[in-house]
């Protein structure tokens, strides 16, 4: 989580300011974070609607790996005009909460999954276990802002992945 809540948010190119704040989610005043991991969670269901288990799991990974490098490269550019991990910045809540929806497959507890994916990695990426608060304390950069919620979606992917077996 960023400690730089009250940074004056300058002047930054307008592309950068698209990705990096998640479409402008990154701008709401209340829980930044969270209104970027719901905007992802609300893009990933026309997936779950439109496209077989298969592809939107496929979709899912390329969007995974486009969104980290994107992101990465955006954060690191947003640091020079906003600060160091600035609060608006969501882009990488947004890949955080789309990992544990990899193991949300298009079945009978769907819904449920897709649920736990979001609070989970919220929960994880709020409190920073596991190594999460590491991450975040000493990596900097693009790759700093991304790593702990790169990481947090791992652990809540295994927590969902794990829920999956089991109701099974």
């Amino acid at each position: 989580m960023s400690n730089n809540n009250n940074h004056p948010l300058g002047e930054a190119p307008w592309l950068h300011v698209i990705i990096s704040t998640g479409l402008g989610s990154g701008f709401c005043p209340v829980a930044p974070g969270t209104a970027g991991a719901l905007l992802a969670l609300l893009m990933w269901i026309p997936g779950y609607l439109w496209l077989s288990p298969q592809t939107l799991f496929w979709v899912l990974v390329a969007v995974i790996i486009v969104a980290t490098i994107v992101g990465t490269w955006s954060s690191g550019i947003m640091e020079h005009y906003w600060g160091e991990d600035p609060r608006s910045v969501v882009i990488d809540e947004m890949v955080g909460v789309w990992i544990p929806l990899l193991a949300a497959p298009c079945g009978r507890y769907t819904w449920l999954l897709a649920i736990v994916s979001f609070a989970a990695f919220r929960l994880l990426d709020i409190f920073k276990p596991l190594g999460c608060r590491w991450v975040d304390n000493h990596v900097k950069g693009g790759w700093g802002i991304m790593a702990d919620d790169i990481l947090a979606g791992i652990y809540a992917l295994i927590i969902v992945g794990a829920l999956n077996l089991w109701l099974r």
